[in-house]
């Protein structure tokens, strides 16, 4: 990627400061109130205390979620932009599929993740011009190229973390008394939606818990990664069967 936009390597708090710079309100930290997420938004507090935060409530996150949001809230004093999918389309996806669609087929699960998390926050991004996750490299196979800066439908999208290894989102957290997801301490190295995480064994991978019905299926939501083949084409006819009422 060309200049303006900053060199291969720039240090995590350096990208920050650019995108912040660069495009004020424009920029937003999107997060789910990891550790990585809570590091970004730690970093960039202190460069500016008014940027930007965005969540998603997908009306199925475990209670310990909103005690996160509750306590970031005090502690940084920030309103966090919390943002829920269409009711509407909500309704029809469970009138078609019922409640807990998810365990059903990856592509109801799939489907589940656009109506609830891609779609609410592709809608939300729509007055954004840049910004910013927690992702990491060594998450997961399907984030080992994962890039710091990319460009993402019109947008800039930071991953100022990509490089850094878990035990450096942990010596941050430590260093800065950063405040901490209340389900770390219950066995969940991964937090996504109740329904869908569990905790994980000793030896298993990150986001073993996540999905973890679906053995061979890819560990992505659809936010950051678009399934292909099979897969993506059943899951944009389901899409379309729900959202064909709301038309």
């Amino acid at each position: 990627m060309s200049a303006p936009f900053p060199e291969p390597g720039t240090p995590p708090s350096d990208l920050l400061r650019w995108a912040m710079a660069r495009f004020g309100s424009r920029f937003v930290i999107t997060t789910s109130f990891q550790r990585e997420g809570m590091v970004l938004f730690d970093m960039a507090a202190r460069i500016d205390p008014r940027v930007r935060v965005v969540t998603l409530d997908t009306g199925r996150l475990p209670e310990e979620t909103y005690t996160m949001i509750e306590m970031v809230r005090e502690r940084y004093g920030v309103e966090v932009e919390m943002v829920a999918p269409e009711a509407g389309e909500v309704e029809s996806m469970v009138r078609q599929h019922g409640p807990n669609l998810f365990y059903g087929s990856v592509p109801e699960r799939k489907l589940c993740c656009q109506i609830r998390k891609v779609r609410p926050l592709e809608r939300k991004l729509q007055g954004v011009e840049a910004y910013a996750v927690g992702l990491r490299r060594e998450q997961s196979e399907s984030r080992e190229s994962v890039a710091a800066v990319a460009q993402d439908r019109g947008r800039v999208k930071l991953s100022p973390l990509a490089d850094w290894s878990s035990e450096q989102v942990r010596a941050y957290t430590a260093e800065y008394n950063v405040p901490e997801h209340p389900l770390y301490d219950k066995g969940f190295p991964s937090i996504g939606c109740q329904p869908c995480t569990r905790p994980t064994a000793p030896g298993e991978a990150e986001r073993a818990g996540r999905w973890w019905w679906e053995e061979s299926a890819d560990k992505e939501c659809g936010l950051h990664f678009t399934p292909s083949g099979k897969v993506l084409r059943t899951v944009d006819v389901l899409l379309e069967q729900v959202l064909k009422p709301n038309a």
